[in-house]
């Protein structure tokens, strides 16, 4: 068996594999998204290819799994019906272009699958509005004008929210841990200033 998950054909997808339960490690040992220290500074319209595989609704990480997996299951098992079928598995060349292509609905639906069951970015208790002048903190990802940060934000009852959250400043990037003061509201996400900006007692003034 292992002779045949190391085999040519075969080793990309076992690599997929085993680099997703090295991250499940990782995670599991509580080192998270930080600890690995994986920021993809990327500008992505939901309604293109990064938002239909769930990118923005769960974090990137999750989204990197869910791609891992489904990759690395869909190719080995489909060498091994190549090789029942045919006597012998396909070149790498062709299996792995197929079983990416064929991995990215099943990301899809494992993101959309994960966003329902993972913390909502709202709730209907509190009006969104409502948040507007409350400070948050970044806890996944690196924000960025166009790249939003997942942001930890406590309403006015003291309910956890997290949202996404972009610099006001353009010019602006918020990293993990920072500490953020939500000024303005753009749909469904969030622009922000520094908790300690000097801009800010002109913003509340």
């Amino acid at each position: 068996m292992l002779e045949w998950l190391t085999a040519p054909e075969t080793i990309v997808f076992s690599a997929a594999l085993t680099l997703m339960l090295a991250i499940g490690v990782i995670e599991a040992i509580g080192l998270g998204v930080s600890g690995l220290d994986l920021h993809l500074d990327v500008h992505f319209d939901h309604d293109g290819l990064l938002g239909w595989l769930g990118v923005g609704r769960v974090p990137l990480l999750v989204t990197l799994i869910a791609f891992l997996t489904a990759f690395g299951i869909i190719g080995l098992a489909g060498q091994q019906i190549a090789e029942a079928l045919l006597g012998r598995m396909l070149p790498s060349l062709a299996a792995v272009p197929g079983a990416a292509v064929l991995a990215l609905p099943v990301t899809a639906v494992l993101g959309r699958g994960l966003a329902r069951i993972m913390p909502h970015d709202q709730t209907s208790a509190v009006d969104l509005d409502e948040l507007i002048g409350r400070a948050g903190t970044i806890t996944v990802g690196r924000a960025r004008d166009g790249s939003p940060a997942r942001t930890r934000v406590l309403d006015p009852h003291g309910q956890a929210h997290h949202v996404l959250v972009e610099p006001n400043d353009p010019a602006a990037v918020f990293e993990e841990g920072d500490t953020v003061r939500l000024v303005r509201r753009e749909g469904e996400r969030f622009r922000a200033i520094l908790h300690d900006s000097p801009r800010l007692s002109n913003w509340i003034d």
